[in-house]
């Protein structure tokens, strides 16, 4: 019998799979620059059309296969060719796994340094630590798989005891840890500018480029495209709502992004630091800025660099376990491995992945292909084709492929719940989803 999650560990181990790096770093900066609350007014319509429904797609097809990504895929309708869609899943959860494994060592080294007071340097200290980090052949590359196996050991647990187990502590945690940052950042002189420019409405910023900025946000950071809710839903029971499921999970990714925007925006300003984009504004600009802030209690400034690390750390690995748990469930099943052997091999595999990824970034940039790191190639295969691809495709194939009654049924779970609003949901699935994800698409490559 299929083990399930429970009530709570739908939940978090779902919303853990959607919570990562990209809430702390990509959405603030995105907030910022769009229009502060005009933005998030916009970014929050898109997550009910586009994020909820997709979310929910994924949801039946996985509840309804009860099985791998790969499996249930080719299993929802008469067309087993469907089933590519679910191995493309397995290959992009793969890529990105061993790329975000690297950044992910980073955090662990950034928290090794915080702990022994190494992180609070100067604007040029950090620099020169970051240029070293990255291209140092030995230090990223072991962190890397370093953070690799330490997801292996919760995935290699099972589904219970494992997955379900750590997100339950996990999620609270790191929603603790961003409570705490919050707080004290939003106690900073000088802090409320940092609120009102994050929080304050600017619509004179909304434009086109805007509204698709906001799309794509509601989109990649739920983790659509990479069947981590596919293989997650197929250990829900019967009994979840998916609806209701979506929109909690939905929530809580929202609010965890706003959380760390309270984080990033009140410091800088206390210092008049214009907040930059990714890795820069967490590994560069940040620690600067916490020095900066708590230069009258080093003491704090000490203890928030530790506590900011540890939260990038923690939500990292929950991203993690779901990228790592899409590969060992298809191997396990597909090729009659034990769970542990299969998720040995996944282990192997993305640690491979993830050394070459660090490798390419500075120490051997030989290791390219397509004119870029193999990095920035993971990187741009997964986020900009595969993923964007894997939603379409989803959208497309619940919504006039799979046979009614079991759209239906899996939605409404039997008929007792949220009935009234199916017609809505498959409207949205048939055309307003896929149109919009067709707009996500063509924007990230400047076609419109």
């Amino acid at each position: 019998m299929r083990t399930n999650f429970g009530k709570i560990g739908v939940i978090l181990a779902t919303a853990g799979s959607a919570v990562g790096l990209g809430n702390v770093w990509r959405f603030p900066t995105m907030a910022g620059q769009d229009g502060g609350s005009a933005f998030i007014i916009i970014y929050l319509l898109f997550t009910l059309m586009l994020g909820v429904p997709g979310m929910i797609v994924e949801f039946i097809v996985g509840r309804h296969g009860q099985s791998n990504a790969f499996r249930s895929y080719a299993s929802s309708s008469r067309y087993k060719w469907w089933g590519v869609v679910g191995a493309m899943g397995v290959l992009s959860s793969s890529m990105i796994l061993g790329f975000y494994s690297v950044v992910a060592g980073w955090c662990i080294y950034y928290l090794y340094a915080s702990l022994l007071g190494h992180a609070l340097g100067d604007a040029g200290y950090c620099a020169d630590m970051f240029s070293r980090l990255t291209t140092d052949a030995v230090t990223p590359a072991v962190l890397s798989v370093v953070f690799v196996f330490l997801t292996y050991f919760i995935v290699s647990r099972g589904v219970k005891k494992g997955i379900e187990k750590a997100s339950n502590f996990l999620m609270p945690l790191l929603f603790l840890l961003l409570v705490i940052l919050v707080v004290a950042s939003c106690m900073l002189p000088g802090a409320v500018r940092g609120v009102e420019f994050l929080l304050k409405p600017d619509f004179s910023k909304v434009t086109s480029r805007v509204c698709l900025d906001a799309m794509g946000q509601a989109f990649f950071s739920l983790s659509l495209g990479t069947a981590c809710l596919c293989t997650y839903a197929s250990y829900f029971s019967r009994q979840t709502n998916l609806g209701k499921s979506a929109l909690q999970i939905a929530g809580i990714d929202v609010l965890i992004a706003i959380l760390s925007g309270l984080i990033i925006f009140p410091a800088a300003f206390s210092v008049g630091v214009s907040p930059d984009s990714g890795p820069s504004l967490i590994f560069i600009t940040l620690p600067n800025v916490f020095q900066q802030a708590f230069s009258s209690l080093p003491v704090v400034g000490y203890v928030i660099s530790i506590i900011f690390y540890a939260l990038l750390s923690l939500a990292a690995l929950t991203s993690t376990i779901s990228m790592h748990e899409i590969g060992t469930l298809f191997f396990a099943e597909e090729m009659n491995m034990s769970r542990s052997k299969a998720a040995v091999f996944i282990t192997i595999l993305c640690s491979v992945f993830g050394v070459l990824c660090s490798w390419s970034l500075g120490a051997h940039p030989e290791i390219s292909l397509f004119g870029k790191s193999l990095f920035d190639c993971f990187d741009f295969v997964t986020g900009q084709i595969l993923l964007p691809l894997g939603g379409f495709l989803t959208c497309l194939l619940v919504g006039w492929f799979v046979p009614m009654d079991i759209v239906r049924s899996e939605f409404t779970n039997d008929g007792t719940v949220m009935n009234s609003v199916f017609p809505i949901f498959l409207w949205t699935v048939r055309i307003t989803a896929p149109i919009c994800i067709l707009f996500i698409f063509l924007n990230q490559f400047g076609l419109i």
